[in-house]
């Protein structure tokens, strides 16, 4: 067989392409193959799945049915439908608890980014055992809330505080701190910060170390500065980091209970009061726990739209590249 002859019949006997995609379809499975995949996923997923109904969807439910009744928390349920709804969106004490929440967030946010970016580069830098200063840093996060609350009520207390005395050596006069209305919600702005910080320099350091140190030292031959490669580089590079951080201090921003509840239970005069609270004070305090499922629903809903904008904004400033 000649050369020709012989390249003429392998040809012959190969499939197609069109045979080949034909092939690598996939076969159309019967009633039972489905019926058994889908067990088979829900056994892998059950260790979780039973976790996740008994102690999230199924509250949620049962919180979401309790919000349309009056409840005290020990006789029967009367049904009163959207109701409780109605007077928290009507109650003036309900927009300030919010008011205060938001007020939170926007001095909370920028601090504890800042805050850790600067920990995050300063640590991502050749320094003499930054292993144990990352240590350090980081253990206040690990550290109980009610123990970091009563500390900074210590240090910020007007009269014997460490803060105050530091600042009478300067000449300032301290102010009143959680004893202040205009101060309580500062105070605690200044102490999740700083528990907070060791978590947010942790996920940005984790960013820093991802990107590529060619691009530094090419901008440094074009002639770039520290702040042309913070802005122009780190930034850009770090931004699903920022993305994760600004999310979840944003969920967990809306959530704020613990060190408001120890450091000043939401007074003075209710100037610290935030939704949580509001939702505790309802259900423990006033026997309201219709109403204050209810609230919760509507805590629910509001970080829920502000989560679906941010992942629907995500695109135009997140760079996953």
């Amino acid at each position: 067989m000649t050369l020709s002859a012989a390249r003429v019949a392998a040809s012959a006997e190969s499939p197609s392409p069109v045979e080949k995609e034909i092939s690598r379809a996939p076969r159309k499975r019967s009633t039972k193959q489905r019926a058994k995949y889908a067990l088979t996923i829900a056994l892998f997923l059950l260790p979780s799945l039973i976790p996740l109904l008994a102690f999230i969807i199924g509250p949620m439910i049962a919180a979401a049915w309790t919000s349309l009744h009056e409840w005290n928390l020990i006789g029967p349920m009367k049904w009163v439908g959207l109701d409780n709804y109605t007077t928290l969106l009507t109650d003036p004490g309900t927009q300030q608890a919010f008011l205060h929440t938001v007020y939170y967030i926007v001095g909370y946010l920028p601090l504890v980014y800042i805050g850790g970016l600067a920990l995050a580069l300063a640590l991502n830098a050749k320094l003499k055992g930054r292993a144990v200063l990352r240590g350090v840093y980081f253990l206040p996060v690990v550290t109980s809330w009610v123990v970091v609350a009563l500390v900074w009520r210590w240090l910020l207390n007007p009269s014997v505080g460490v803060v105050n005395w530091a600042l009478g050596l300067i000449g300032i006069q301290g102010p009143g701190w959680y004893t202040d209305p205009a101060w309580s919600m500062p105070s605690i702005i200044l102490a999740s910060a700083w528990k907070d910080l060791g978590f947010v320099m942790v996920i940005l350091l984790a960013g820093l170390q991802t990107i590529n140190p060619d691009l530094y030292e090419a901008a440094e031959i074009d002639g770039a500065g520290w702040w042309r490669r913070l802005f122009s580089i780190t930034l850009p590079m770090l931004s699903p980091s920022t993305f994760f951080v600004v999310v979840l201090s944003l969920i967990n921003g809306f959530q704020v209970f613990d060190q408001v509840y120890v450091m000043t239970g939401g007074g003075p005069n209710n100037s610290s009061r935030v939704v949580v609270q509001e939702v505790y004070d309802l259900t423990f305090r006033y026997g309201q726990a219709g109403m204050a499922s209810a609230l919760s629903w509507l805590l629910f809903i509001v970080i829920l739209i502000i989560t679906l904008i941010q992942f629907r904004g995500q695109k135009r400033w997140v760079n996953y590249a």
